[in-house]
């Protein structure tokens, strides 16, 4: 949950930048190229991005990379994009790493390869003391599944007595779901023209700030990343309160 006081300044950094990559597809459509030349242009748009919230000292980065929508797209596709996360893993974990940046999965990684999922634990293992960012990829993720697997979780703890149903509230859901062990984020990112979450961190989106933009992903840089947080920085956040509760605290 957002802290009422530290949060509701005006003008500061997110902590917490979720980010929504569309537009790949379209990116290489209107250059004439093949799908694949998008998603690898849009990889290189995740490495600045990275780059470029650590510097600005954003605590957490979190990037809807793989929905668990997206298994419905054709199986080339499906295939090429886990070829692309193989690949990175292999490539730019050691980087991630020399730079102090932690790594996270979350999402229905069952239905992942075995070799993805192996490469997957070995990444947050060699990155899990790192302090400066926190990196939080959501691969085969959907918001209604992460709320599920909690609830399903208090089910399975009501039913064997560890706890009453009266004990079932916000806060015992809110540390089961995925993305329990951050601050929900501060600001939502979505490139590519769409304005809507798409199944995506349902429960911590809550409250909030969401900015939309035309901007395709692969030509997301850091001009674009400024506009976003000068947006976020003019925002009032109030969590329910007023304006005049809040301009007073």
């Amino acid at each position: 949950m957002p802290a009422a006081g530290a949060s509701m300044s005006q003008g500061s950094v997110p902590r917490h930048i979720a980010v929504i990559m569309d537009g790949n597809g379209r990116w290489a459509a209107k250059r004439a190229l093949p799908r694949p030349a998008g998603h690898r242009m849009g990889v290189k748009s995740v490495k600045a991005i990275v780059e470029n919230c650590a510097r600005r000292g954003v605590e957490v980065l979190t990037l809807f990379a793989f929905s668990s929508e997206n298994w419905k797209r054709p199986r080339e596709e499906v295939s090429m994009l886990m070829g692309r996360f193989l690949e990175a893993l292999d490539t730019e974990v050691d980087d991630l790493h020399k730079n102090q940046i932690r790594i996270r999965f979350i999402g229905n990684l069952e239905q992942l390869s075995t070799a993805l999922r192996e490469r997957i634990l070995n990444a947050e293992a060699l990155t899990r003391s790192n302090t400066r960012m926190t990196l939080v990829i959501a691969v085969a993720y959907g918001g209604r599944w992460d709320i599920a697997v909690a609830a399903r979780e208090l089910a399975r703890r009501c039913v064997a007595g560890e706890i009453t149903v009266d004990a079932v509230d916000e806060g015992s859901l809110a540390a089961l779901v995925a993305l329990n062990d951050v601050p929900d984020p501060d600001l939502l990112i979505r490139t590519g023209g769409e304005q809507r979450i798409s199944n995506f961190l349902l429960w911590n989106l809550a409250y909030t700030e969401l900015y939309f933009c035309d901007t395709l992903w692969p030509d997301f840089g850091a001009a674009e990343l400024d506009a976003a947080i000068e947006h976020f920085g003019r925002r009032q956040r109030r969590f329910g309160l007023t304006p005049a509760q809040v301009e007073t605290r």
